[in-house]
């Protein structure tokens, strides 16, 4: 161990300190330079300031060390010239293990570059020790630092993500339109698809320059160059006002040009202040979800569509883990940091014939002794061969995936291009627990409407007969229902958003079923009887939609219970899941049939 060896070197300097006097200075450390300031030294902030060094960064030296403890803290690198240098914390940069290690690095023949000691923020310094930024990666950047016309593209696009991220942005859109003179930037922001002014109009022979130069940067990508003709992906990470942003880069060869799509992930996002019941979950949903995973084995899947928030909430989940258990995490990449968990970024590859990392690293982490492991998605054949392996072997399987509804889910797992076992499915334990989930705009409190400011004055009859629906259907007390300002308020004022007006955040919407209690869901899932399995789902709920125990309701009846506490708008219940009208008539069919 090194400190181990640290403290050897420590008494065998001090003996010959003793006997013979100081030791003949070798390298150049911030005490030996006459630098005993911390402030003093150079510091490396980002993968820039890596990219401009002179001579250039090569390669990390970790690995010919054994730092244990210290691996995060300090790292030795070779520079372009031989020489090696520590990138380091500002807290071990003038300590006595930093000039110990340059005593070792010395005593293996290498030169001390000078200066020899550099600082570094935690992140950027993990990211240099395990490898992650590579040598053609900095040479990249380096062309681009050299040009001013790339270096003024590289910092356009960084604006582009940065707008985003402020505005809380999920995914930011590059749609170029290559038969047109201009091509346009968009948002997804509270779930909505939407391009503020001054992105509308975007030189599409910039914006494809731009997107070159930004590829330069991904990680793990497929193809040396942006290329508009096929599919790539891979992952890049900014700094956005002084945190990290990991964006997920993916981009579609359309007919009229590239679109290419970063999901915008914040893995250094402060997770402590995340809940279950921040996230919008209700009493009753919370504590299902505890209980379940109080119970060894099986599998907790959550579905839901893209954006709907399944990743965020499994991270909170597995947070309120307690410390006595061990977690892994299987994710691609790793998108939110999860203190009480060994978490493990698994690329996957485009290539299908490409060796498969996932598999491997599956191997070695069976062999871990963990108690939970969060794999981030199934969606293919090779992880619905890992959901087989892992649902019945006794660990907790914490997962998503995609599907409709949450009684939908065991037919995506059994779908031909996930290939689970349907008998596999129907064994009792495997399924402990199906959740859907949906995030719908929250109502900014401090100006929303009532209902009734919708048909106010003789144009409103269309709205009054929309409303009379509404409060039917579902025995609602319209003097708790409100709607969304589109005026807004300065609590929820959005200039270059006026679509994001009236509201503040989103909230969870959320159905559960429990398959180890009903035998009838699990025959009905080996049978493939989904017509049996959705009319049983539908019967379950008794209780009114005002009623806050979400047992046996579907996600739209939650969505109702949030509408009659005055959080949701009524309206926005309808654009994500069906018409009012349509549940009238579904309901009449249902008489009808009942009569027949």
């Amino acid at each position: 161990m090194f400190l181990r060896r640290f403290d050897q070197h420590q008494a065998q300097h001090q003996s010959q300190h003793q006997a013979d006097g100081p030791a003949p200075v070798r390298a150049e450390s911030a005490r030996s330079a006459g630098t005993k300031h911390v402030g003093d030294l150079p510091h490396l902030a980002s993968q820039d300031d890596i990219a401009r060094l002179s001579p250039a960064f090569l390669r990390p030296l970790n690995d010919e060390f054994d730092l244990a403890a210290l691996s995060g803290h300090l790292c030795p690198v070779v520079l372009r010239d031989g020489t090696v240098a520590l990138f380091l914390l500002a807290d071990y940069a003038a300590g006595d293990q930093a000039d110990e290690l340059e005593r070792l690095i010395v005593r293996r023949g290498y030169r001390m570059a000078r200066p020899s000691r550099y600082l570094m923020p935690a992140p950027l310094l993990l990211a240099v020790a395990r490898g992650q930024l590579g040598a053609d990666q900095l040479r990249n950047r380096r062309a681009v630092l050299a040009d001013r016309h790339k270096s003024a593209l590289a910092a356009a696009f960084v604006d582009l993500v940065a707008w985003g991220v402020r505005h809380n942005a999920s995914d930011v859109h590059f749609n170029v339109f290559l038969q047109r003179a201009e091509s346009e930037v968009r948002y997804t922001q509270g779930g909505s698809y939407v391009t503020p002014p001054r992105f509308r109009h975007m030189p599409t022979a910039t914006l494809m320059e731009m997107l070159a130069v930004a590829w330069m940067d991904v990680r793990g990508g497929n193809g040396a160059v942006f290329d508009p003709r096929v599919e790539q992906q891979g992952r890049l990470d900014i700094e956005v006002d002084g945190k990290p942003i990991l964006l997920r880069w993916a981009s579609l060869a359309a007919d009229t040009g590239p679109a290419v799509c970063l999901r915008v992930l914040r893995p250094q996002a402060d997770g402590a202040a995340w809940s279950l019941r921040e996230l919008g979950y209700l009493d009753t949903q919370i504590t299902m979800l505890r209980r379940v995973c109080l119970a060894e084995g099986g599998a907790v899947v959550l579905a839901g569509a893209v954006g709907a928030g399944k990743s965020t909430t499994l991270a909170a989940l597995v947070r309120s883990l307690p410390d006595t258990r061990k977690v892994i995490t299987l994710e691609d990449p790793v998108e939110y940091c999860i203190a009480n968990a060994l978490q493990n970024t698994v690329g996957r590859s485009l290539d299908e014939s490409a060796p498969s990392v996932f598999d491997a690293k599956l191997r070695t982490i069976k062999r871990c002794a963990m108690h939970d492991l969060l794999v981030g998605e199934i969606r293919d054949a090779e992880t619905g061969r890992a959901f087989m392996d892992l649902a019945g072997s006794g660990v907790n399987l914490y997962t998503t995936t995609h599907a409709a509804a949450a009684w939908m889910i065991p037919e995506r797992l059994a779908s031909d291009f996930i290939g689970v076992s349907r008998d596999f499915l129907a064994i009792p334990g495997v399924l402990k627990l199906l959740v859907w989930q949906a995030l719908l705009p929250r109502l900014c409190p401090a100006c929303a409407l009532p209902l009734d400011a919708l048909y106010r004055g003789e144009a409103g009859a269309h709205r009054r007969a929309w409303a009379a629906r509404l409060l039917g259907l579902y025995a609602l007390d319209e003097a708790s229902l409100r709607v969304r300002n589109p005026a807004g308020c300065p609590e929820c004022e959005h200039p270059d958003l006026p679509q994001a007006r009236g509201f503040k955040g989103r909230t969870v919407v959320a159905e559960m079923i429990e398959p180890g209690l009903d035998e009838a869901f699990l025959r009905s899932v080996r049978n493939r009887d989904y017509v049996r399995l959705r009319q049983r789902w539908r019967d379950r709920a008794t209780a009114s939609v005002t009623d806050a125990d979400m047992r046996d309701k579907n996600a739209m009846a939650c969505a109702l219970y949030k509408a009659s506490l005055g959080l949701i708008d009524p309206r926005d219940i309808e654009s994500h899941f069906r018409s009012f009208e349509t549940v009238a008539l579904e309901r009449a069919s249902w008489r009808e049939a009942a009569h027949a």
